[in-house]
């Protein structure tokens, strides 16, 4: 059917490789005059494209002249002339899609094209590789063209300061890893003041080896973790404290708030038990935290009502179904709070401070493209997820590799057996051999069994990219063995010896199916690169793990039956066939997990993207007081409704409760009484309360003066932003950990991950909001303000390796005031951190 569907319509694929092949001719046409240009005619160029944007033309209108301009430069600088099938790759990208081209199609050189002529846009261009390694010679290699052309290239590795980020980013081109531009963009949304950012906006992404980051390492995010837990110690402390503490003479208890608020005779009785001066200085704000969550939690949240004890845990009761929600946690620290008061072990706070995964992060740029030599068996997922589809670039050169059946023994010692068999067999020969293995411990096993016969070869195990790219680049000289776990050594091609062709070029063995016939087709596609003759084949046993999965007892039952020897292989188109398909039913799988996990991921990216917006406008104004007015505002407006609602008549309105808790929370104790409230509508008590809480507010104001009162919002905003979104993360890891658990109720648990999630998030907010307003209204200002981050970070890869740590600007003493301040504002200290 698809084949008649293919003569009707013609195939797609082919139909955009002919459009595509126009331009091609356009290009080629030019060749000629830019060959007799000078070079700094061809440099011209560039400012020539850039004014021509200026005036209107678009990327795609300068297209064939950029790619020609490029095409030259590179065979002046580099002495290698772009092929028509390397232009077509070129433009796959430029349009946003992936191009699928074999290994050894040049594809390093392919994305110079398109990365030229988007950078000339002035809004950077991301190079995008799996190792520092590949970015570091990408960046060598291929800078030359761009700097020949007037153009600025970045490196963007994790070892780099501050300051080198900041220049790499600023270049029109950046090389860098997934990892780091990741870890980035998250510590970007960390810091203290705007001129510690490193990132641009994300503009234009490439991603070399795109089938690994995106769809490989989907499912693994970046986090950025704390140094160390925070101590339990303090939640005791505070718990010890609050159980002396008198109700109406240390606190007031609000029920429909769901609050409790100390007292002046309350706040008093802290300041002696903790020996400190002021509660509500700004230092103290973490003590303050615990305080009050400590009293919360003895007398807001009640046992066997709010929760349960079970098994020395703490488990949350459902107010309004009453079921238990088995790891679902109360955060913010309140959760500890209540293990405090029933005396169970406190656990510690997560002190993941910032994560993202990597379909989120890239999914953040304004347009992305990639390239890889297998992507077409994934092309549904990257449709789907990342709107990217795949084109397959036609090789420069005919494919002549043979691939051959798959071969299948009993047992995996019979196996493997074969397999050094023929790697002898070969060797004799001269004739190279590329052996790829699953996992480093069958690398080592199969190292082992060549040791005992002789054959000297190399192991690679993808620990050492440099190294590694080295010694793969040599696998194809004659006599060559090398054994390689999947990813080592990938991006590097392997260029075959003198004589090898003859012997028949570069041989791969498989010794295990992978579940996703994408990396089988990476192993098979290290041979036969550019027309260059090859071959290869796969090794299996009934006992791989794939073949047990899907049905490899009743081979092994046709097998005993037919009287099969161990070591006799069964070699079968069949088999090779139903092994395919096996893997055509994982791969689905696969890609519905991945599916699953975006869509519960989808949720906190929601949430992350508010609060980052947010986060970044607060770092980016001069003048916040209308942000803080509008932090301050709502909790007014909950307070109010809380306790005048709409079903009630006025007389039966609690307005001493509004005046208590006003009082408490924005204005000087005694400010408003219940006396002033009574008479007025609904809208007359909030305005009326917003009125005197602006009037203080400009008193602060004139006493610390605008300036200090400026920062000082700044200070407060950013510390409550960022302690409740580390608590938050915390909170939903939790909710995510246990959802599963909803299913056996009849409920969707994404549907219910949602739903809370969403509330969770509207409690976080009005949790800041009232931080942000006791804090503004009632702290005490010092004159030595300081941004401070809420805890020290380290970001962590996805293997759990701890990353280099991201220097943190800090204000030294030694500092001369007249000296520029470290900050990276620009000004002098006196002017700037120094005030």
């Amino acid at each position: 059917m698809l084949g008649l569907v293919k003569k009707i319509f013609g195939d797609s694929n082919e139909r955009e490789i002919k459009r595509m092949l126009k331009t091609v001719e356009q290009i080629n046409q030019m060749e000629p005059k830019f060959e007799v240009l000078s070079d700094e005619q061809l440099r011209a160029k560039t400012d020539e494209f850039k004014e021509r944007l200026d005036k209107g033309e678009t990327l795609d209108d300068l297209l064939p002249e950029a790619y020609a301009t490029v095409r030259e430069a590179s065979k002046r600088t580099l002495g290698k002339r772009h092929f028509d099938v390397q232009l077509i790759g070129g433009m796959v990208l430029h349009e946003g899609r992936i191009a699928e081209m074999k290994t050894g199609e040049g594809k390093t050189l392919v994305a110079t094209l398109p990365v030229y002529l988007n950078a000339l846009s002035g809004k950077g261009v991301h190079l995008v590789t799996v190792n520092d390694y590949l970015a570091t010679v990408g960046c060598e290699e291929m800078g030359k063209i761009y700097t020949f052309l007037g153009m600025t290239v970045g490196l963007n590795l994790n070892n780099m300061d501050h300051a080198q980020k900041q220049a790499a980013y600023a270049c029109d081109i950046t090389y860098g890893t997934n990892n780091e531009f990741g870890f980035d963009y998250l510590r970007d949304n960390m810091v203290l003041y705007k001129e510690q950012m490193v990132q641009r906006p994300l503009n234009f992404a490439i991603i070399d080896e795109v089938d690994s980051i995106l769809i490989d390492e989907a499912r693994t995010p970046l986090i950025i973790s704390g140094q160390a837990a925070k101590s339990t110690d303090l939640y005791y402390a505070a718990d010890r404290f609050v159980s002396g503490l008198k109700a109406e003479e240390d606190y007031t208890v609000d029920i429909k708030m769901r609050s409790v608020t100390l007292t002046e005779e309350g706040v008093a009785k802290a300041e002696r038990a903790f020996g400190i001066e002021n509660l509500f200085d700004h230092q103290n704000v973490t003590l303050n935290h615990h305080v009050t969550q400590a009293l919360k939690a003895h007398v807001i949240m009640k046992r066997d009502i709010d929760y349960v004890v079970q098994d020395d845990e703490v488990v949350i009761v459902d107010e309004f179904t009453g079921r238990l929600m088995t790891g679902r946690r109360y955060s913010e620290g309140l959760h500890q709070a209540i293990e405090a008061k029933e005396k169970l072990k406190v656990q510690n706070e997560s002190m993941t401070l910032a994560t993202i995964t990597f379909q989120n992060y890239f999914r953040m740029y304004q347009k992305l493209a990639g390239m890889t030599g297998t992507a077409k068996t994934e092309e549904e997922e990257f449709k789907k997820i990342y709107g990217l589809d795949v084109i397959v670039v036609p090789t420069n050169r005919p494919m002549i590799r043979k691939d051959m059946p798959d071969v299948v023994y009993k047992s995996i010692n019979s196996k493997f057996r074969a397999v050094v068999d023929q790697i002898v067999e070969r060797h004799k020969n001269k004739q190279p051999v590329l052996v790829g293995t699953v996992s480093i411990e069958n690398s080592e096993r199969l190292s082992d069994m060549l040791k005992k016969k002789g054959v000297p070869h190399k192991v690679l195990n993808a620990k050492y990219h440099a190294e590694e790219a080295e010694i793969v680049s040599r696998a194809g000289q004659p006599g060559a063995v090398t054994i390689a776990t999947n990813m080592a050594g990938r991006g590097t091609d392997i260029l075959l010896g003198e004589g090898v062709a003859e012997l028949g070029g570069l041989h791969i063995i498989g010794t295990e199916r992978h579940e996703s016939r994408r990396i089988d087709n990476q192993l098979r596609g290290r041979s036969g690169r550019q027309g260059d003759p090859g071959s290869s084949q796969f090794f299996l046993s009934l006992e791989d793990e794939l073949m047990r999965r899907f049905g490899a007892e009743n081979i092994m039952g046709m097998m005993d039956r037919l009287g099969f020897e161990e070591d006799q292989e069964i070699e079968s188109r069949l088999i090779t066939k139903a092994i395919e398909s096996a893997q055509k039913r994982v791969e689905g799988n696969n890609f519905d997990v991945r599916k699953i996990v975006l869509q519960y991921d989808d949720v906190m990216n929601q949430q992350r993207n508010i609060i980052y917006k947010q986060r970044r406008e607060v770092l980016e104004s001069e003048n916040i007081r209308e942000i803080t007015l509008n932090m301050i505002y709502p909790v007014i407006e909950r307070i109010v409704e809380a306790h005048c609602p709409g079903d009630q008549v006025p007389e039966e309105w609690d307005l001493q409760a509004v005046a208590d808790y006003a009082n408490a929370t924005f204005l000087k104790e005694g400010t408003l009484t219940s006396d002033e409230l009574w008479g007025k509508e609904k809208e007359e008590i909030i305005e009326y309360i917003k009125a005197k809480v602006l009037e203080q507010y400009e008193e602060r104001e004139q006493e610390i003066g605008q300036e200090y009162m400026r920062e000082f919002e700044k200070v407060v905003v950013l510390r409550a932003v960022d302690s409740k979104w580390m608590d938050h993360i915390d909170a939903m890891d939790q909710l995510r950990q246990g959802i599963h658990l909803r299913a056996y109720g009849g409920t969707d648990p994404l549907r219910e991950y949602q739903f809370e999630g969403f509330e969770m998030f509207q409690q976080m907010i009005e949790s800041i909001q009232e931080e942000v307003a006791t804090y503004i209204m009632k702290a005490h200002v010092e004159t030595n303000l300081e941004r401070k981050a809420v805890a020290e970070g380290q970001a962590v890869n996805p293997s759990g390796e701890p990353q280099a740590k991201r220097p943190v600007v800090k204000k030294e003493d030694k500092i001369g005031r007249n000296d520029a301040c470290p900050c990276g504002s620009g000004k002098k200290y006196k002017q700037c951190c120094g005030k």
